[in-house]
């Protein structure tokens, strides 16, 4: 069916005010938008219906993507895991509660789920990192804070020695770690105040951070790439279209690709063998999980952390199953995704239960139905709580 010329309109307007494109791209509006229109607008569910409202859903071929909300009609198992089976020390989550209030609220939460403490990856330096600190210390041993490396002046003579001297400051301020650094091509952006366009994890100007990073014995958390997806074409044929257009990267020029970043990756755990490096997100490699477990077992200084890519590795759950055992020793328990009690209640049935056909749009934003990990005990223990306390030294 032709989609209506008016609804079209209203779509291409949407993309362009909310899409970072050049002014030529705009008034070009490439063929792949007209495809987008078709599947119906990916930016993000629309809004609900005023309870008793007379008007009638839309017919099938009017359906948009966004408004697509499917149930399984599988009448197979459906566990609700409330609390993790081991005590677990969450890896990847971030500064989500701004007050004390808040913080008691998060600790309530974390007890009730059996979260015995949370790392927050900051990306903060300076008086930034020294609010963190005071917000969170009034919780001592329910949250470790890592900092961020300061870029500024990156691209001046000497910067290394004054990036050191702000690592070493935040370290003796409570820093047990340092990132989230992040690098989707163009450099490391992930820092406040200022990103580093142009220089990437395995740069020489940053070699004798990450060294004195070894020396203190903290860990450097870095995000490299994104999910494959956000690579591919964003037409009908791209079957993570719906997070894969909100962070594509197949519109950017002058950036690494994805196997490139994983080389910068692995460049720099080679380079500096006394620093120990967690790769968030399986650095992303969730289509191949054989690119980061070719890692995980050639480095013993690499951890990855799983945050953020349940519902990316949910689709394959027995290759998933095999990865977790082969790596067992190497993987992280981490959220990355806020702090309220159903978040973490969808980590742990994933991990724990062989759950199939079912649905969480709406945490995960994807249409396509999860499957339970099914991990073992031996599995859910190293990987909730044993490997962080050897990654951190605990």
């Amino acid at each position: 069916m032709e989609p209506n010329p008016l609804n079209r309109l209203i779509f291409l307007t949407h993309t362009i005010r909310h899409t970072k494109v050049s002014k030529a791209r705009q008034l070009i509006l490439p063929s792949l938008l007209y495809g987008l229109v078709l599947l119906g607008s990916c930016t993000g569910p629309a809004p609900a219906e005023a309870p008793g409202s007379d008007k009638e859903p839309p017919s099938p071929e009017q359906l948009l993507l966004r408004n697509y909300r499917p149930r399984s009609i599988y009448r197979t198992p459906q566990s609700h895991v409330e609390k993790a089976r081991f005590p677990a020390i969450d890896m990847h989550s971030h500064a989500y509660a701004s007050s004390p209030e808040e913080v008691e609220a998060w600790v309530k939460t974390m007890d009730e789920k059996g979260i015995e403490k949370t790392a927050l990856l900051t990306k903060a330096t300076g008086a930034k990192f020294d609010s963190l600190v005071a917000v969170y210390g009034r919780f001592p041993g329910r949250f470790e804070l890592f900092c961020g490396f300061d870029y500024t002046g990156y691209e001046s003579p000497g910067w290394s020695e004054k990036a050191i001297r702000e690592l070493e400051r935040c370290v003796a301020a409570g820093a047990k770690g340092v990132g989230e650094l992040g690098d989707k091509g163009k450099g490391l952006f992930y820092s406040e105040p200022t990103p580093a366009y142009g220089m990437h994890i395995d740069d020489p100007r940053l070699a004798p951070v990450l060294e004195r990073c070894g020396q203190l014995g903290i860990p450097v958390s870095i995000h490299v790439a994104e999910p494959i997806w956000m690579y591919e074409p964003m037409d009908s044929t791209n079957d993570g279209l719906m997070n894969a257009y909100t962070w594509r990267l197949d519109n950017q020029t002058g950036i690494l690709g994805h196997a490139e970043l994983i080389q910068t990756l692995e460049n720099a755990v080679k380079a500096h063998p006394n620093t120990t490096f967690i790769a968030c997100h399986v650095a992303n490699c969730s289509y191949d999980l054989d690119i980061i477990g070719r890692l995980l077992q050639q480095y013993p200084n690499l951890y990855a952390d799983i945050s953020a890519r349940y519902a990316e590795m949910a689709p394959i759950p027995r290759r998933v199953n095999r990865f977790f055992t082969e790596n067992q020793g190497k993987l992280l328990y981490g959220t990355d995704m806020g702090m309220d009690a159903g978040m973490y209640e969808i980590t742990f049935r994933l991990l724990e239960t062989e759950d199939e056909h079912f649905y969480e749009t709406e945490q995960f934003g994807y249409h396509w139905p999860l499957y339970g990990y099914g991990l073992s005990e031996e599995v859910l223990r190293k990987l909730y709580r044993d490997n962080a306390l050897k990654c951190m030294g605990w």
